[in-house]
């Protein structure tokens, strides 16, 4: 069956295009890449969080047990729905099917990177991708974070990472620092960065000489690390000023794709605002996914350039 035809208003998309989506979503998204998902059911997820954890007792020979300290709470990972919906000449669909086949992978690779940003616009800064604007009624993203380290010009950015990571360590109850999402500009100043001479100035030799150029990041400090400019939120709205995102990406985010990936072909009424299909001999095609998270904010910090004028 011919994947444009007009006889089935919804088809699942090729296993072997979709497996494809999936991966290409895990690499263009930092946060795939720095947490792995985790298989969700659709609708809210409730996790049992210890608010308080439970201290053991030793206890003697005939002596009595005492109640256990400690206290539970819930978190609820909500379901957001993100989707991709592009138009195409009705020609398109007497095309034969190897051409066809082109324009499906075309549209899988690109709506696989739509869709994988989103998680980062929509978990890092809850952002809307079409428009640029703040989700207001999203309570839980990463960068509502208070813990916050500033990147002065004339700081050093690879201190700048220490104390975001000490905001962390240096508590109470320390935090696992195991992810560093990063922006491609912070990643270009640690790869400019210099050893010192013994006078302190600078000795022309890389300090980090593994970062290259600063083009891409695997690592950092013995911490894996992800790069991507959806750290900053750009291009989808304006630079946020955060340049990277230090924190407990294994256990500090429960993230899950609650849905496939269906494609859907429509071909009559107006599904995006642009006038009505028939009208315009044109089909579209729709992808959607379901995503379900919930992170825990204060197991982050951010570095941030000053706002102008600061």
């Amino acid at each position: 069956m011919s994947v444009f035809s007009t006889k089935e208003s919804k088809i699942l998309m090729p296993r072997e295009i979709a497996d494809g989506m999936i991966t290409r979503a895990q690499t263009l998204s930092t946060i795939a890449q720095l947490s792995g998902q985790e298989p969700m059911k659709f609708g809210n997820v409730d996790y049992i969080t210890f608010d308080d954890f439970p201290r053991a007792e030793f206890v003697g020979e005939g002596q009595d047990k005492s109640p256990t300290t400690g206290g539970f709470g819930a978190v609820t990972a909500k379901p957001h729905k993100a989707q991709v919906t592009m138009r195409f000449n009705q020609e398109v669909q007497w095309m034969d099917e190897d051409y066809q086949l082109d324009i499906l992978n075309q549209l899988a690779n690109k709506g696989a990177e739509a869709l994988s940003r989103a998680l980062d616009l929509g978990m890092y800064h809850r952002v809307q991708p079409l428009t640029g604007e703040v989700l207001h009624a999203w309570d839980n993203y990463i960068c509502a974070t208070t813990k916050t380290v500033k990147l002065s010009p004339k700081a050093e950015a690879d201190q700048v990472f220490r104390q975001a990571a000490g905001l962390l360590i240096e508590q109470q109850t320390p935090v696992d620092v195991n992810g560093f999402a990063v922006d491609p500009r912070l990643t270009w100043a640690l790869s400019n960065l210099q050893t010192k001479n013994a006078d302190g100035s600078p000795s022309g030799v890389q300090r980090y000489p593994n970062l290259g150029l600063g083009t891409s990041i695997s690592q950092f400090m013995g911490i894996n690390a992800a790069q991507g400019n959806t750290v900053a939120g750009t291009p989808e709205t304006k630079d946020t000023g955060v340049r990277g995102i230090v924190g407990d990406f294994k256990n500090g985010i429960r993230w899950g794709i609650q849905r496939e990936l269906p494609l859907e072909l429509i071909t009559t009424g107006d599904p995006d605002g642009q006038g009505d299909l028939k009208r315009k001999n044109q089909i579209a095609l729709r992808l959607e996914i379901v995503y379900g998270w919930y992170a825990f904010v204060e197991r982050f910090s951010k570095i941030v350039v000053p706002a102008a004028g600061s």
